[in-house]
């Protein structure tokens, strides 16, 4: 009767522990990652009151087994399933990671300032150093870092994450190294048959991120099918133009392989009430009042009669051009000219004043019959080079030549389409950039983190690495959903598997929900609650028992 009290004594305790587990159990039904227990019950000690024995042979008598009391119960063990993944709950924030693995074998590796402890929970957030880590407690997640000479991921000993430091705020800058002009080159179009020709734009950047304009010219010559392509100016952000008061030998060094000469404006009459006459019969220009005096024009656009007097106060030439014929002037060169010019039309001769600009330019040649490209630079090439990296330009940046490609150009009648483009007629090479500001970043399903930058740019940033474990269910639970390893775990390397080697990956905006189910926890309950009520019977009537033993001496 003692034996069976202390029996249900055992029974009461171990079952007491199994609800206790069933308890945490549901308590945690709602936590992230977290994984259920069991609790497995093993018979103890048993006295043996008579051996067994063996067949007589000779009485003819069989073996008699061995006659033995149970002692009680304890619990043998607590089981949790580690191994069996919980539902997927959709957050949507880009930080949330849920493994998704056949057998639940892969953790992440988190670090408590300590040591290395593992977790399926993929609560995470960047903290204010930098660093991603996990929401509930702050350990830091740990991953492989990118190699700053190969650009590639280093799997070696993993470390913190610190994904947003400062050196991945931002992303480099790079030159504009190709361009491509395309389009169509309508033949009669009234812009490419004027002397300002037909402008068009190309933007590009240099070697820090800043963005300039270089200003084409295309120009129809005598000759169909063959068109001048010039250079006229480079802007920078705030619109200056950082080649003014270049010759046309420093133009002819960045763009153009030949001359060519072109009348960008023409007078034929003085201003009005500025003192002075031209005839066009004659082409003298006289001083107002004083008709036998012949004024001349002086190379720099002044007038030879002392007065002061510029073209541009006889004729209104503009102060660009004013300027362009003074400087050309002064550096004794013949890119500007302000010239008479004879015109003889059905055997009568008029004449003007014109100025003239002497341009570096390259020939653009199409097939007259079907009017494609043929060629650009006075040879067989489709593509020639806007050479800006050199001495005087780059006082003003930091250049790279760019190869710019004509050969996606047609020459017929329709509107004028043509236009240029940076980057190479793959639209995904040589376009260049601006210096990037970080504007997001993403994980991939093999963990690899990339931040996004507003210049087009997408940056390898690290990459989250996992721990597997022959005997994962041989972990330890320290809190937090996170465990440690066990010698019956076997020990984690330090360097970790990448999620993908076995199949496996991982998704974003997604968590992985605790594996507890309710109704085997309740089932549970009600088994466990009635073997307490059955081992509280078996007290009692012990009880009674012996009490009756108590009662026999009266």
């Amino acid at each position: 009767m003692m034996r069976s009290m202390y029996s249900a004594v055992s029974g009461l305790k171990t079952h007491q522990t199994r609800m206790d587990v069933i308890g945490n159990n549901i308590a945690n039904v709602n936590t992230v990652a977290f994984k259920s227990s069991s609790v497995t019950f093993s018979d103890i000690l048993y006295q043996t009151t008579s051996n067994a024995s063996g067949a007589n042979a000779t009485t003819g008598t069989g073996g008699v087994n061995a006659k033995q009391i149970g002692l009680g119960t304890t619990a043998a063990a607590t089981k949790v399933s580690i191994t069996s993944a919980g539902a997927s709950e959709t957050t949507g924030n880009p930080f949330d990671i849920r493994l998704t693995d056949k057998n639940s074998t892969n953790f992440f590796i988190v670090n408590n300032g300590s040591e290395n402890v593992f977790t399926r929970s993929g609560s995470f957030y960047v903290d204010g150093s930098g660093n991603l880590c996990m929401s509930s407690t702050g350990y830091t997640v740990m991953g492989w870092q990118v190699d700053e000479t190969t650009g590639e991921i280093r799997k070696d000993t993993v470390s913190a994450l610190r994904i947003m430091q400062e050196k991945n705020l931002t992303s480099a800058p790079e030159a504009t190294t190709q361009a491509t002009i395309a389009g169509v080159l309508d033949e009669n179009d009234a812009d490419v048959k004027s002397d300002a020709g037909k402008v068009m734009n190309l933007n590009f950047y240099d070697n820090l991120g800043y963005q300039y304009t270089a200003k084409f010219a295309i120009k129809a010559t005598a000759k169909d099918g063959e068109y001048t392509v010039e250079l006229t100016s480079i802007l920078d952000s705030n619109n200056k133009n950082i080649t003014e008061g270049f010759t046309q030998a420093q133009m002819k060094e960045i763009f153009g392989n030949t001359d060519t000469e072109t009348t960008i404006a023409s007078y034929s009459t003085t201003l009005p009430n500025c003192g002075y006459t031209f005839d066009p019969a004659t082409g003298e220009l006289k001083k107002a009042g004083v008709p036998a005096t012949v004024v001349q024009i002086d190379k720099d656009g002044k007038l030879n009669d002392n007065s002061g007097k510029t073209i541009k106060d006889v004729f209104g030439v503009s102060d660009g051009n004013l300027k362009n014929i003074q400087d050309s002037a002064k550096a004794n060169n013949e890119d500007y000219k302000f010239e008479k010019v004879k015109t003889t039309v059905n055997g009568k001769d008029t004449y003007s004043y014109q100025i003239k600009k002497k341009s570096a330019t390259n020939l653009l040649k199409f097939n007259t019959e079907d009017g494609k490209f043929s060629s650009i630079g006075g040879g067989t090439e489709k593509s020639v080079e806007l050479k800006l990296n050199n001495a005087k330009l780059n006082k003003n940046g930091n250049f790279q030549n760019i190869t710019v490609d004509f050969s996606q150009c047609l020459n017929y009648s329709g509107k004028s389409t043509i236009g240029a483009d940076a980057g190479a007629v793959d639209g995904t090479t040589g376009k260049g950039r601006k210096l990037g500001a970080m504007t997001g970043i993403f994980i991939d399903t093999s963990g690899r983190i990339y931040g996004t930058y507003d210049n087009g740019n997408t940056e390898l940033l690290g990459q989250i690495a996992v721990a597997q474990f022959s005997n994962a269910s041989g972990l330890e639970k320290v809190g937090e959903s996170c465990y440690r390893t066990t010698l019956n775990s076997g020990e984690f390397d330090g360097i970790g598997v990448e999620i993908s080697a076995d199949g496996s990956s991982m998704t974003t905006g997604e968590l992985e929900m605790s594996n507890v189910d309710l109704s085997s926890e309740f089932t549970s309950m009600i088994t466990t609650q009635r073997g307490f009520q059955a081992n509280s019977r078996v007290i009692t009537t012990s009880d009674t028992l012996l009490e009756e033993l108590v009662n026999l001496k009266r």
